[in-house]
């Protein structure tokens, strides 16, 4: 099953049942255009993979990690399907990133890799948008990858039976697809991410993981329209503006 999270007309807020043009919830059946389509889950933290594609690490002209790089995106870099996604201002060079996101179901800590799937309630789909003007020349990465909006999620939150093993993952901006690959190219799985990020911190329900960028990576500009899909999960859209 797929689940979304909307406002229905009546301004409350829901968790429903996806179907692609419409969702369901209590009996009634809501298109599109009717409701206001939210982020599928509310974290508390965006835990991110850097470098987690071989590919992506060589066209950015770096070393791939010997274990898994982390980074951190607060609640405020959340930004929805059908979100306007605003560019920090006077920044030369944003940049997407495709990514398959991991949202954890319960509070855990000191999750065994064997255990990890008892700990995911599911997948969505996420754009990391990182301003590489301050992201390359700054230790944290706060200006490059904390910004507000800088991590649209959704629609959906799929069921962990719906995604393949070697799902599809992909980025289209105005139609031309920028990134094309696969979560089989993974250099660190997702049951040791989530072994790896719980040795350290405590994930509560409705945090993400997100697991990192193929290689394509590249610019947003004012006015573009971004497509990610992960199959199995759906397609987050959203647009950018840049003021």
């Amino acid at each position: 099953m797929h689940h979304a999270r909307f406002r229905d007309p009546a301004g409350a807020v829901r968790t429903g049942e996806w179907h692609g043009d419409s969702v369901s919830f209590g009996g009634e059946d809501y298109d599109l255009d009717e409701v206001e389509v939210l982020p599928p889950c509310e974290p508390s933290k965006i835990v991110c993979i850097g470098r987690n594609y071989a590919k992506h690490a060589e066209e950015r002209d770096e070393e791939v990690p010997d274990r898994p790089l982390l980074f951190l995106k607060p609640p405020n870099a959340v930004a929805g399907h059908g979100d306007t996604v605003t560019l920090p201002a006077g920044k030369e060079n944003v940049e997407h990133e495709a990514e398959l996101a991991v949202v954890i179901g319960e509070q855990c800590r000191n999750v065994a890799p064997e255990d990890a799937e008892d700990v995911i309630a599911g997948y969505t789909v996420m754009n990391d948008v990182s301003n590489r003007d301050d992201q390359d020349i700054e230790t944290n990465w706060v200006r490059g990858k904390a910004f507000d909006g800088s991590a649209p999620l959704g629609p959906v939150l799929a069921d962990p039976d719906h995604l393949p093993e070697d799902a599809s993952i992909s980025l289209r901006v105005n139609g031309e697809t920028r990134q094309d690959s696969s979560i089989e190219h993974l250099i660190f799985s997702i049951p040791d991410l989530v072994a790896e990020i719980t040795t350290y911190m405590t994930l509560e329900p409705g945090d993400v993981i997100s697991t990192g960028t193929p290689e394509g990576v590249g610019p947003l500009e004012d006015g573009d329209t971004v497509e990610v899909e992960v199959e199995g999960v759906g397609v987050l859209e959203h647009d950018v503006r840049q003021d």
